[in-house]
């Protein structure tokens, strides 16, 4: 008997846990990224909550936990650099979490450790999906005609494959109103390993990250948004520095370093919500389904358990495709929800516009960060946390 075969389009984070845990279940598996090779690179996620767990089963805990950035706490600092406020990061769970990598460092030690017979293409894409009662046939740009039991959809929050198969009513686009720009630069004597955190009036924030790798990520965020995205790089990197001017702290420096960044990434924060995550033999997984935002946090927990959670369904209904995505869309929507939902007021808190807003959000800080208060802030970085068991797995510790 021939072995079910899925195809997942995407490489990354949830795609690679789609392949990792649907190879563990005996499918054969082939995963196609539009990207011409492998993805290193990009900024600070982490592992938290169930992932963990998740993680632990795949035997990959310890490896992940090597790749950590070397960020030892999030500090809150004024124009000067002097810290205001400190985040509390007690427990694997902190602000600093204890599994804080890059997403690179994590998807490449998920790819690293895939199980054998699993399919790599780069430099592709789907063009075309027919499902039908006895599967999907897709079609890439390439020309490859693949038959497949079951597509996972995993390309990210602005998937195109996604959006051939829901129709626009089933999508939900939530644009934020927040533009985040990302990049690599140098690292200065004066970078330590702290999550070093400004915020200015006109709703601008500087971020400086440590990282592993002998650099420093630096993150430019500010609301209302600028979309950016569909400028050349000139063209974005002038209004940012418009929009920065006179922003202080190291300012400066990012606006030059970004200049020459060779992973310079500009992102309007986007959330997607769709009310159900399956068509036929089709399904999203990660961003593409449930993009939650670095506002939000915890996408890459979210990625990774739902590769899990999605085979251990598969394996829960054996030749039922339609009941084992229900399960997955069941067991998946409750943690989604809860770290999709951003509290009330967050973004005029986090951005805020005027001397006196900001003024108002550092006296809130050192009120979070006090002694009487710093148990409740720290429940707020503890997200993808449930008291429900993971589904069970077969030979889920082999």
């Amino acid at each position: 008997m021939d072995e079910s075969h899925v195809v997942v389009s995407g490489g990354s984070v949830a795609g690679l846990s789609v392949a990792f845990w649907m190879r563990r279940l005996g499918w054969q598996v082939t995963v196609i990224e539009r990207a011409p090779a492998f993805r290193d690179g990009g900024q600070n996620v982490d592992v938290r909550g169930v992932a963990r767990e998740v993680l632990d089963r795949m035997g990959l805990f310890g490896a992940v936990k090597r790749q950590n950035t070397t960020e030892r706490g999030t500090v809150f600092v004024d124009a000067d650099g002097r810290v205001t406020a400190e985040l509390p990061s007690v427990g694997p769970d902190g602000a600093t979490a204890e599994l804080e990598v890059l997403r690179g460092d994590l998807a490449r030690t998920v790819h690293d450790h895939l199980p054998a017979g699993v399919v790599s293409v780069h430099g592709d894409s789907i063009e075309t999906v027919a499902d039908s009662a006895e599967g999907v046939r897709i079609v890439t740009s390439a020309g490859r005609q693949i038959d497949c039991d079951l597509l996972v959809v995993a390309e990210g929050v602005r998937s195109a494959t996604r959006d051939r198969v829901f129709t626009s009513g089933e999508v939900t686009r939530t644009d934020l109103d927040v533009t985040m720009v990302f990049g690599t630069i140098p690292r200065t004597e004066d970078d330590d390993d702290r999550w070093r955190w400004h915020t200015t009036t006109r709703g601008r924030q500087i971020h400086l990250r440590p990282d592993r790798h002998g650099t420093t990520r630096a993150v430019l965020s500010f609301s209302p948004g600028d979309d950016l995205t569909g400028l050349d790089r000139t063209t974005a990197l002038a209004r940012l520095r418009q929009r920065y001017a006179g922003a202080g702290w190291q300012a400066p420096r990012v606006l030059d370093a970004f200049d020459t960044a060779e992973d310079l990434y500009i992102d309007q924060l986007t959330q997607i919500r769709m009310p159900t995550w399956h068509r036929g033999h089709i399904v999203v997984a990660g961003d593409a389904g449930w993009c939650v935002t670095p506002m939000g946090g915890g996408g890459a927990s979210l990625a990774l358990t739902s590769g899990y959670v999605l085979a251990a369904q598969i394996a829960a209904h054996p030749g039922d495709t339609e009941a084992a995505l229900l399960a997955y869309q069941a067991w998946m929507r409750p943690l989604v929800d809860g770290v999709q939902h951003l509290p009330h007021g967050i973004k005029h808190f986090a951005y805020p516009q005027t001397q006196t807003g900001l003024a108002l959000r550092r006296l809130a800080d050192k009120l979070l960060t006090s002694a009487p208060l710093k148990p409740l802030t720290a429940k707020l970085t503890q997200v993808a946390a449930t008291e429900r068991q993971l589904p069970a797995f077969p030979d889920a510790n082999r």
